[in-house]
């Protein structure tokens, strides 16, 4: 299973948001590209997400994102606001390989099929949920939409994956909801990507030997419960 540390962008700082809540923030970094610079060439992608972006719905920190780009180098993916071909196609130009689109998949599906057919393994499919139904606009706005009918509506389009994240677990290291994850993984043949609780080696080592393909990993790397390195061999 592929670790993939996250920096997650709100006022040009990487901070941790708690449940997705606004107002339960935790600023862990003033310089992310320090960051980005500090994991280049020790994993092969890096996750980025423009929190204000997310929740405006248009992309708002992109000059941070482009120097968090320029310093990891090749593998970011981003999101947070792609609501738009216009929106997507510049993260492209700044040098991303694969953007994340949410509320798009849920407001404009059309949209989300047509990027990933134009680029194949370009888009990222995000499905944020809260007792299994899909939460939007940067996790502020539920919806009736279940997570695995969403899933089943992309199984025939060409995504680099699908990132799942329970809102209620993020920022809380509490632990992944495996079996909502590979419930969506029994339900595509896309690759799924775990977010959110992840508190411990163990749940690293528990999703990977439920097959998931990747976890993104955030707070507990920055609260020092255990190192990118660790985290990298217990995925193994």
């Amino acid at each position: 299973m592929i670790v993939i540390p996250a920096i997650d962008l709100l006022g040009g700082k990487a901070v941790r948001l708690q449940q997705g809540r606004y107002d339960a923030v935790t600023v862990y970094d003033d310089d992310p590209p320090a960051r980005g610079r500090a994991w280049r060439g020790r994993v092969p992608w890096l996750h980025v997400v423009d929190l204000e972006g997310a929740r405006d719905g248009r992309p708002v920190q992109r000059d941070v994102v482009r120097a968090v780009v320029d310093a990891f180098g090749p593998g970011v993916e981003v999101g947070g606001g792609v609501r738009t071909r216009e929106s997507f196609e510049a993260y492209l130009a700044l040098g991303a390989r694969r953007v994340v689109l949410g509320s798009a998949a849920v407001k404009d599906a059309a949209l989300v099929r047509s990027l990933a057919s134009d680029h194949p393994g370009g888009v990222v499919l995000a499905v944020d949920a809260r007792d299994g139904f899909v939460a939007v606009d940067g996790w502020t706005q539920p919806t009736r939409v279940k997570a695995v009918d969403l899933v089943r509506s992309f199984a025939d389009v060409p995504l680099a994956g699908v990132l799942y994240t329970d809102v209620a677990r993020d920022g809380t290291r509490v632990g992944p909801n495996v079996e909502a994850t590979a419930e969506l993984a029994a339900h595509t043949p896309v690759p799924i990507i775990a977010s959110g609780g992840v508190g411990s080696l163990g749940d690293l080592r528990t999703l990977a030997a439920r097959g998931i393909s990747a976890c993104i990993v955030g707070r507990a790397i920055y609260d020092g419960t255990f190192t990118l390195d660790e985290a990298i061999a217990a995925a193994k």
